[in-house]
């Protein structure tokens, strides 16, 4: 298939497959990433203050807002509400290996594509990060140890877009942020879900992603020890179709291009790792972005 870098409204079923939306009819040398990562912060920022005369804590940034990190300038500003432009969706599984001794953390991760229904190479030379192929129909005939890898694979849907919104950095200046563009690995099960539905109405509405923004936001969720974590609620505006000038168009081609430069890596780990299959893991690439949050989502 030919690479497509120009969005064309008159052609909708060429367009919703390289934004990644058709899935929803069925259920659904090392480069460096500069798009902002967007993520939800689970816990609270703290910090402190003068009172009477002594240092205390206090909340800076509260617990359950939009995190939002811009390589660009090194900042990083919480949102508790954002508007997002999505551009296009991607899928893909990762799994979290925790380091021990000398080996650092690091993420098992697949190529994107347009749908989980096929196999995809991951960056140690397998596939689906481990994942076996198709449905299972009896997980319990499993052996432990696979029953144990598959917890641990998290399926992944990557949004990529704008987004708009004011908020504050950890030092409590407030920001404004305007139309930057982001990538978003939602791999929470619920938060996949949710994220899922807009992108659902949007096929089933013969709509393109990018003429529409969706709002979101975050609602708590309890465990059963007592601690919180929080996932996104989204609501799409259908009512307002924006338009699409040459500044969409460019940015359209920049992440169709962020998207293959990146497989093209994972395919290049997959070929090395395949051949050699017992060479010790190298620690993933800055496109693999691990942080403790990363991990709790």
């Amino acid at each position: 298939m030919n690479t497509i870098t120009t969005i064309d409204t008159n052609n909708y079923a060429q367009m919703a497959a390289v934004m990644g939306i058709t899935s929803e009819s069925r259920s659904s040398d090392k480069p460096r990433s500069t798009l902002s990562r967007l993520r939800i912060s689970h816990t609270p920022i703290m910090g402190t203050e003068q009172l009477k005369g002594k240092k205390v804590n206090v909340e800076v940034i509260a617990a359950g807002t939009f995190k939002i990190e811009n390589p660009e300038n090194d900042t990083t500003v919480y949102c508790e509400s954002i508007k997002i432009r999505p551009y296009m969706q991607r899928f893909m599984y990762k799994r979290f290996v925790k380091g021990s001794g000398d080996e650092k953390n690091m993420f098992v991760k697949t190529v994107m594509g347009d749908s989980l229904n096929i196999d995809l190479k991951d960056n140690l030379g397998g596939f689906n990060c481990g994942k076996p192929a198709g449905y299972i129909q009896d997980f319990k005939s499993l052996s432990e140890d696979l029953q144990n890898l598959i917890r641990q694979i998290k399926r992944v849907r990557v949004v990529f877009g704008t987004v708009t919104g004011k908020g504050y950095d950890e030092s409590g200046n407030q920001h404004e942020i305007k139309d930057l563009p982001f990538i978003w690995e939602v791999d929470n099960r619920d938060a996949f879900k949710n994220l899922g539905v807009p992108f659902q109405k949007l096929f089933q509405s013969k709509r393109l992603p990018v003429q529409h923004i969706i709002e979101a936001n975050t609602e708590e969720r309890k465990l059963p020890n007592g601690s919180s974590f929080y996932v996104p609620t989204v609501s799409l505006d259908l009512s307002n179709t924006l338009e699409i000038d040459e500044a969409e168009q460019d940015r359209f081609a920049d992440f169709v291009l962020w998207i293959k430069n990146y497989n093209e890596y994972i395919s290049s780990e997959w070929n090395d790792k395949a051949k050699v299959s017992d060479e010790e893991v190298e620690t993933i690439e800055s496109f693999v972005d691990i942080d403790e949050e990363g991990v709790k989502e």
